[in-house]
This record gives structure tokens, sequence and C-alpha cells, in this order.
């Protein structure tokens, strides 16, 4: 049963190909290729390069490959000619049942560009089937006064092949009383008939048995036979009669089992038992074994569920028959309604992924819908999601293209998952969804992109070479190649700068590290490129500013200015015994080469002649009178002071002050000790040093009184302290008065800063001259008085 319903399905493909096929003929052209059934597999059946006006090779550079309809592919290309090949034996009655011709559609398809060809295979047949009766026997009960000329219809057999060698008549045994004619239903098939030609007498013959045997048109011819056997009745006048010769009846196919199909009547004038009628179908086979019929109310019902894609209309022959064995008979035509019970189908064809982002209208797949059911049940609508950038185009037939509606970015994207929705048209509709999984495949579109634009690092000084002082970092939106990053160091804009010799980077993770020591001192910053590149093609870069700032370490110690401390002779400062507290004796000036808080100075005194005589300021390193001066302080006073910066480590330098107490220049230095054998003032050189101070004292007055012009009120005002603070003879008034404070700073006076220094053994007397120390006003801070005076201590040497 399975089998014939296959078959009838495959008809019923054949015909809607046939009506497609007259469709398309005015606008396209079809190509039919012919094979016989049973033919082997691999035999050739057609050049499509000639066919379809191809050049050599194009058919497998355009991606060609054969479509039919359903899982089946009955034909292949050679992969080396591309030419088209069985790839099974093909049954006819298995594709197309008794259905002349026998005809398979399919589509030639190729890629690259998409073009279709229409085509069919036309399967011939062979006579390999002969005809068979559906029983081997037949049973005929036949009035003996029945008259000559009375036909009996009698079973058909069956033969699968089509055309000539599908069944073609019966004959039947040589008989005195039968012949046998063959009659052409309106089917298609061929039933035979028996006609009475001489009146059979019971009492002469009660039974006869005739074969009966059916033909085929093959060469040569098959056969199949029957036997008849005929049992001679008694007279029984009137035989059964329908009240109708054809009946119709239509059945949904979605019936349940049981429904009433139809019911037949029929009536005999005869009285007693043979009035009574019997009902029964007068051929059962596997076609219409989907019903049955009541044997005494002549119902038909459903037997068997119905499938309107596999038959569309059943064809049934029904017996009734009277007690006296006579029996009439009617034909019903039973038409299935089709009902929306098959969902569409969709078959892809062709699909590719991943696609190249970037590019316009790639083809993404090819597929196919089709729906089992007929009329508005068949005809279905294609959709996708509208929000995906994707475009279904509908091809021949029922092909359809799905296509990229604009260029895609992998870098928005990477991969759809795209749902084709297939709905017919039914009641209730159907629907059939198939899942799509398309990548996008990545191009070198997206240039690096450092995660800052400009990077600054710092790396304390005397660093360790090959230290990792920062990473630079950049990101590549591409993928696998051309998302791989490689850094590297542009050349400087500077070309005096030793990039090479002061920076490297790893090209792989974009470390940067110091290749040498770096000294602040000597660079305290520099800039320079990173470049990141990817290795896509073409390679796409960028780059990105890193500006190094060197830190300071305290590596540099304090060094002392003033006073010097090399002279082999050091000079002491002179303080007059009559300086009030807060008396300015001197400024020790430091420097230090660090920077920050490296280089900020302090100051303490750690030794003194005189603990409590004098004191240091912290910041200022100005030495200065704590208390007034005593007879009894000693004329010669050593302080060691500590200069330390704040660095950490803190560094330090250590500075020898010396000072003479004076009462005025009676006394400007007191003989050292190295020279015993000297009495003070003894000596060739004493009038050389008389002249000297004279001197001094006269250019010292000089300046002292120009500057007292510039300062007359503040000077005013302390004229009389500076008075009474003079020396201790008239001799030496003018002297000593320039030794006082007049300028209200507790120094020297403001003209010049000097010392006296006689150089003992020498026989010569230096006098040394220093620069210029402009008074110090209330506004003035000292930080502006030391860049002023730079230099603390000038030298000019008289001999």
């Amino acid at each position: 049963m399975e089998m014939t319903q296959t078959k009838a399905h495959h008809k019923r493909q054949v015909v809607i190909f046939i009506i497609l096929m007259l469709g398309w003929a005015a606008g396209s052209e079809l190509f039919q290729y012919s094979v016989l059934e049973e033919t082997e597999s691999g035999t050739f059946v057609a050049n499509l390069t000639k066919d379809l006006g191809l050049r050599m090779g194009e058919l497998a550079a355009r991606s060609a490959r054969v479509v039919f309809k359903g899982n089946r592919q009955p034909l292949q290309f050679d992969s080396q000619t591309y030419d088209l090949l069985l790839s099974d034996k093909l049954d006819r009655e298995e594709l197309c049942g008794s259905t002349e011709p026998c005809v398979l559609p399919f589509q030639v398809l190729l890629e690259n560009p998409l073009q279709f060809f229409q085509a069919a295979l036309l399967i011939g047949d062979i006579n390999d089937h002969a005809p068979e009766f559906p029983a081997g026997e037949m049973l005929l009960k036949i009035s003996e006064i029945t008259t000559p000329g009375k036909a009996f219809p009698l079973k058909m057999a069956q033969d699968l092949d089509a055309g000539s060698n599908s069944l073609q008549s019966y004959i039947i045994s040589s008989n005195p009383h039968f012949h046998v004619l063959t009659r052409n239903r309106k089917d298609g098939r061929k039933s035979p008939e028996l006609v009475l030609d001489k009146a059979l007498d019971r009492e002469e013959q009660p039974e006869l048995r005739l074969t009966l045997t059916a033909l085929d048109g093959g060469s040569p011819p098959r056969s199949g036979t029957a036997e008849i056997q005929i049992l001679v009745l008694d007279i029984n006048d009137n035989a059964p009669e329908f009240a109708q010769e054809f009946y119709e009846a239509q059945v949904p196919e979605n019936s349940s089992l049981g429904s009433l199909v139809i019911t037949v009547s029929a009536r005999d004038l005869d009285a007693g038992s043979f009035g009574e009628v019997s009902y029964a179908l007068f051929q059962v086979d596997d076609v219409n074994q989907s019903f049955e019929i009541n044997a005494n109310t002549g119902e038909i019902r459903l037997r068997k569920t119905l499938d309107f894609e596999k038959f569309q209309s059943y064809q049934v022959d029904i017996e009734a028959t009277d007690g006296g064995g006579l029996s009439g008979k009617c034909s019903l035509l039973i038409k299935v309604l089709d009902v929306n019970d098959n969902a569409p189908e969709l078959t892809i064809s062709s699909l590719t992924s991943p696609i190249p982002e970037n590019l316009p209208e790639i083809i993404v797949a090819v597929f196919s819908v089709s729906d089992a059911d007929s009329g508005h049940n068949q005809q279905v609508i294609v959709s996708i999601d509208e929000s995906l950038p994707f475009l279904l185009r509908p091809s021949l037939e029922n092909f359809y293209t799905l296509v990229t509606e604009r260029p895609l970015d992998r870098e928005e994207r990477a991969e759809y998952n795209i749902t084709i929705t297939v709905s017919d048209l039914g009641t209730p509709r159907r629907h059939t969804q198939h899942n799509l999984t398309v990548r996008v495949a990545d191009v070198n579109d997206n240039a690096p992109a450092f995660s800052q634009p400009a990077y600054t690092l710092r790396v304390r000084e005397n660093n360790s070479p090959a230290l990792h002082i920062g990473t630079v970092r950049a990101t590549d939106a591409d993928a696998g190649a051309n998302a791989q990053l490689t850094y590297s160091l542009l050349p400087p804009s500077d070309p005096h700068l030793p990039l090479a010799s002061l920076v490297a980077i790893n090209p792989d993770t974009g470390q940067l590290f110091a290749l040498r020591a770096l000294d602040y001192e000597a660079l305290r910053a520099f800039d320079f490129q990173v470049r990141a590149a990817d290795r896509g093609a073409p390679a796409l870069s960028s780059q990105a500013r890193v500006r190094v700032l060197v830190a300071d370490a305290n590596d540099h110690a304090p060094v002392v200015l003033y006073p010097p401390q090399n002279a082999s002779a050091p000079c002491p400062e002179l303080l007059p015994r009559a300086a009030e507290p807060g008396y300015l004796l001197a400024k020790v000036v430091a420097v230090d080469g660090d920077a920050g808080q490296n280089a900020w100075l302090s100051y303490r005194l750690l030794q003194a002649t005189e603990p409590g005589l004098f004191g240091v300021g912290a910041h200022s390193g100005e030495v200065r009178t704590a208390r007034p001066l005593s007879e009894r302080d000693a004329p010669r006073q050593r302080l060691l002071l500590l200069v330390r910066d704040h660095g950490e480590p803190p560094l330090s330098a250590s500075v020898a002050l010396h000072v003479l107490l004076v009462d005025g220049f009676s006394q400007p230095y007191l003989p050292p000790p190295e020279a015993p054998g000297r009495a003070p003032g003894a000596g060739a050189d004493e009038p050389l040093t008389v002249s000297l101070v004279g001197a001094l004292a006269c250019v010292s007055a000089l300046l002292v009184g120009a500057l007292l012009a510039l300062g007359a009120g503040r000077l005013c005002r302390r004229g009389g302290a500076a008075s009474a603070g003079g020396g201790s003879g008239p001799a030496e008034g003018g002297v000593a008065g320039q030794l006082l404070d007049v300028g209200g700073t507790g120094t020297l006076a403001h003209g010049y800063r000097y010392e006296v220094c006689l150089a003992g053994g020498t026989g010569t007397s230096e006098f040394k001259f220093l620069k210029p120390i402009l008074p110090s006003f209330p506004s003035q801070s000292p930080g502006r008085e030391m860049e002023e005076n730079p230099t603390v201590r000038n030298s000019f040497l008289f001999s």
C-alpha cells in the first residue's frame, strides 16, 4: 500500500511539473534528457557544458550543482569532466507509478554569479513487470436462462509498466459458451468482460472452469492468468439493480476512521431469497482498501486514513448480489478534499559562511520552498526579520536567494542568526522555520588605537639598566592577524637625542625599558613617539607620544661656596667687640646639585670656641651674635658649621669659620701662633701695613659717605648710636666708626665687607676687597639678596 501511495505522490509531482512546464515554455528554455529505467549508475546522460553554451571548466569554476526536490538525487556531476551521470539505478514504477511520461524536473544551479537552468529527466519504461490478477480464482454464478450476449464484468489485472509495456488485452481459454472483451475504462485502465455466446444448461453442465489471461504489449509480451469458476444456477429471473450506475462522494482527508462516506442502494424484484440483496466491494486491492461496505445496508465507511498528497481520488466498484446468485454492479468515485495538513518545506541548496565584511550584495544562501498541499494551502510566503541587514529575492520557480542588504561591519557584529520563516496561506496557517548562522569574516579596516594619546612616565635617576619604566597599550577592533600588534620606536625629532641608547620597547607587549642609568642633572626629560602597527594586509598603524621624566635622587652632597675652604691660610671674619646681639657676622653660602627637597639645605652650628656666643639661621645660613661680647671672650673664635640637604638619606658638608675679635683697625690681625719668634707689629712690613690700612680707611670712608647720602633718613636715626660705639682712640675714630652697626642691620659698614689678612712668613701684606653688599631694606627679601649677590666673595689683591 505504501509503495502505491508513493507512486501516486510522484505522479502528482509529475503532473504539477507538466503544468509548470507549459507556463515556462514562453519565457525560459527547458533542457530534457532521457534515460531508461534500471540503467546502471554512472551512465553518461548529457554534456551540460555544451548544452548550456558554457566554456570548458566554467561549471566547476561556478560551483555548479544539480537540485532535485526531495532527498533523492538521481543525477550527479563527473568530478573531472563535469558530464551529467546517473547516480543510481532508477525504477520508473517506483518514481512515477503508471503515469506516462515519467518526468523528473530539476534545476542546474550555478553560483558566482547566480544562474538557474530548468531541466527535466524523462525515465523510459522497460517491460520488467508482468500483469497480475488480485486473486488467482474468480467465481461466477450464471442462471441457465441467461440469454446469449449477456456480459459479465471480471476482475482486472494490474501491470506496473507504462505505455506499450502495460496491460493491453485479455484472452480466455477456448470454450463453446464464452468469449472475453477488453474494455477501456475512463480512468485509463483496461477491464475484462465475459460474454455469453451460447445458453447454458445446468442439467447438461452445472460448472465450467476457464482460464483468463492478461497480456501486456512488451516484446516479448508478459502475461498473468486467473481461473474462472462458473456455476450454472436455476432460474432467477431478476438480478439486483442499483439506483444509480455511478455514484460520487467527497471526503476531507482528515476525516476520522469509521466516517460515513456514502450509502448505495440496490433492489431485486424477485421474492424470497432471490430478492434479498447483499453488498460487497467488487474488487478489493491496495488502493480501495481504505474503504469498507456494510453488506446489509450498503453504507461505505472510511477504513484507513486518507492523504490528499498521496491520492486525490478513488474509484470503487460495488456489487449487489441476491439470494439466487444474480448480481448487479455500480461505480463510485470518491474525491479526497485537501486540508492544510502539511507545513511548508525549505531546502538549502547553497550556504556561504563566513562572508567578508565591507562588500555589498553578497549571496549568503540559495534555497527552495515547497508545500505538499494544493490551492491556497500550497501557496507560501517567505520572510526574515526586518531588522537584519539581509534581503530575500525570489528566483526561478520556488527558489530564493538570501543576500546582504548593505556592507557588513564585523566590528559592529561578528555573527548573525537568521530565521527564515515560510508560511502557507491555508486555514489554519502552517509555518516552517529554518535557522542559519552566518559569520562575518574580518578585513583589516581598523587602525590600532592607543589607550591614551600621550603617556608620561617617571623614572628615578641612577636606575639599573633594563629597568621596566612603563607600558604603552593599543587595541585593534579587528580580529586574528589583523588585531595582532607590533610596537616600535620612531626616530626622535631631535637628532641629538640618543634614543636608541636610552629606551627600548618590547615589540609584542609594548613594555618600555631604560637601557642605561639616567642622570637627572644631565637629562631631566625627553620625548619620543611609539608606533603600533597591526599584522594585517595592508598593515595599519597609529602613534602615541611618550614623555619620560627623570626624577632626582639625592646623589650630590652640598658644596660650600663661602667661606672658601681651600685657602692655605683662611682669612678670618672680623667682629667688633662692640657688636650687639644679632650682629650679622657672615653668611654661609652652599649649593646642592640635586633638585627639589634633595636641594633644600639647612644649617646648624656643630662646634664653637665660645658656646652660646653665635647662632646660625637654619635656612638662611646667617651667622649672628647671640649675646654681647665680653673681655673674657677669646680674640680668636673657630666655628664649625654643618650644611645638610633634605634627601633620603640626607647628605651634608661642614665648613669652618674663623672669627677675629677686633676693637678697631689697630689690631686687625694677631700674630699667628706658628711664628712665636715675631713680636706683634714688628718687622720690615709694618710701615707698608700701616699705609695699606690708611688707604683702606680712605676708600671705605668715601663709599660709606655715598651710601649714607642715599639712606640719610635711616642713618640719621641711628647716628648717635654709631658715634657711641666708636674706637678706642681719636686716631682710630674714623676707621672704627665704619666697623659699627651704622645701617641698622648689625653688620660692618655697608660699603664694603673686607678682610685684612697679614700673611705671616712671606714678608708681603695682602689686602683683599670683597664685592660690595648693598644695604638690606625691609622691602627686600633674602632670596632677592642672593640673586643680586651670586658670588659672595670676590677678592682684589694688592701687593
